[in-house]
């Protein structure tokens, strides 16, 4: 078994304007480069800065499987039986809400049926035997 260590820092600061300024880098090789946001509270400063390396880290575990993979190829066993792949699938979706209070916030993205249209979805496949726990 093999050990990687690497390292996120987090730096979150006030502006001018009373906004957190949140800072995060990484010392893993890729991605390389610096994210910054700024939002009303720390907290959600932070939420958002992870959530980009997230991104980041799903297109590159997506595109390292992706690589001469045709979509629509099925793979059989020797009898010609479909041999079912397992898949972590993972949707994000965002969206600024303007309605009259938190609850219509989210019965207007409920009900509107683009959450799953307009996300952006990652497909990573996973052995059948790894203990993944989706999100709920």
């Amino acid at each position: 078994m093999s050990s990687i260590t690497e390292t996120v820092t987090i730096n979150v600061e006030t502006d001018d304007n009373d906004q957190y300024v949140c800072q995060l880098s990484s010392s893993v090789d890729q991605p390389t480069d610096e994210i910054r946001c700024s939002e009303q509270t720390r907290e959600h400063a932070i939420a958002i800065a992870l959530e980009q390396l997230a991104s980041k880290y799903r297109q590159i575990a997506e595109e390292s499987q992706s690589q001469n993979k045709d979509w629509l190829a099925v793979e059989r066993s020797e009898s010609g039986e479909v041999i079912q792949k397992h898949y972590h699938v993972i949707l994000h979706y965002e969206r600024i809400g303007i309605a009259e209070s938190k609850f219509e916030a989210m019965q207007d993205t409920l009900l509107g049926n683009t959450v799953v249209e307009n996300a952006k979805v990652t497909l990573i496949e996973i052995d059948t035997n790894l203990p993944v726990s989706p999100l709920t």
